[in-house]
Parts: structure tokens; sequence; C-alpha cells
């Protein structure tokens, strides 16, 4: 059977762009706004999966209370950790670290920020999340409320893109996806 998964990116957050990891920024005005915005007309979901970092879980709590429908947060769903990079700018980084930043959008597979989550084991955790959201709701709607990387890493699967290509994948804020989930763990991307 298969798992219906909607992913919507956080909107804007307070401390701004640039590599926010696991770092727990709240949304701005506008971020809720654009959150709000997304998933007018959208749905129906059975329920709500979100990682529990705030800019998606508060946003998560509060649509699943005006829907009524389960909250559930999911830690294996959290951002790419990126260690010493966490919280700088692409343009900081190439005034401090211009040669590792470049390795890692050649081919983040290859290159780990300092300190930073390897992608694959960033990979590992996330597909083994989706797994299990397929295992306990197959036959649902889920609208999971996650990170740009997260998305990222989904959409890149379900276009089947070779892995150096993963952040070509463009995930704008309050950006939402659609996705099918096979028995067999196959992604492809759908209404």
């Amino acid at each position: 059977m298969t798992l219906y998964l909607d992913l919507l990116r956080h909107g804007e957050t307070e401390l701004g762009g640039g590599l926010r990891g696991s770092l727990d920024d709240a949304l701005t005005a506008k971020g809720w706004e654009q959150m709000r915005s997304a998933v007018v007309e959208r749905g129906p979901w059975d329920r709500l999966i979100s990682s529990p970092l705030q800019r998606c879980a508060l946003f998560a709590q509060e649509l699943g209370a005006r829907l009524n429908l389960p909250v559930s947060l999911e830690k294996d769903l959290q951002e790419l950790h990126f260690g010493a990079w966490e919280g700088q700018s692409a343009a900081a980084l190439m005034q401090t670290d211009a040669e590792g930043l470049g390795l890692f959008w050649a081919d983040p597979y290859r290159f780990t920020p300092p300190e930073g989550e390897t992608v694959s084991d960033f990979s590992k955790r996330v597909l083994g999340a989706v797994s299990r959201l397929h295992q306990a709701y197959a036959g649902e709607r889920v609208l999971l409320i996650s990170h740009g990387g997260v998305m990222r890493l989904l959409l890149a699967q379900a276009r089947g893109l070779p892995r150096e290509q993963l952040l070509n994948v463009e995930v704008g804020h309050a950006g939402l996806f659609s996705l099918h989930v096979a028995a067999d763990g196959v992604l492809t991307e759908g209404a």
C-alpha cells in the first residue's frame, strides 16, 4: 500500500538564511504567514508529522489543533547537522572555508563540514524515518513538516537524481511538494 506524503518546508526564520542545521530558530511573522498560506485549500491529511525543531513543530501543533489532527514529532526528520558551519552563510564560509564549501557543493556525500553529520548518515536517518512512517501509516495522506535538506534528499531520490545533484534541488521557504512512498520504499513525485 502507498503512503501519500506531502512535504512542507518551514518558513522564514528569525536568524535568517545560512546553514541553520540543528539550531532551533523561531519563525518570523512572515514565516508563519508563508506556512499558513502554503496549506490553504490543501489536504485533507490524516495526520501531521514534524521535525521537533520549533520552526516546524510550532506550526504543526497550530495546524493540528485547527484541523483536529494528530501531531507527532520525529527527531530523525531534523535538518542535517552542519557542525562548525552551523549558523554561517555561504558568503561567510567563502571567506573562511571556500575550499570546503566548494567541495561540499560539488558532492555533499564526499565532503562533510567540520564536526558535521555525513550526508550518508543523514540519508540513512531520514530514509529510515520515512520507512517507519510507511509501516505505520500506509494508505494515509500525511503532511510532513520539515527542512530544506530533508526535502532535497527525498525529492532527489524521487526524481532519480545523481547524488552530486542533491543541492541543486530547489526548495523555498514554505515549499510544498507531494510524494508517494511505495511498499518497497520507492519514492515518486506526484499529487
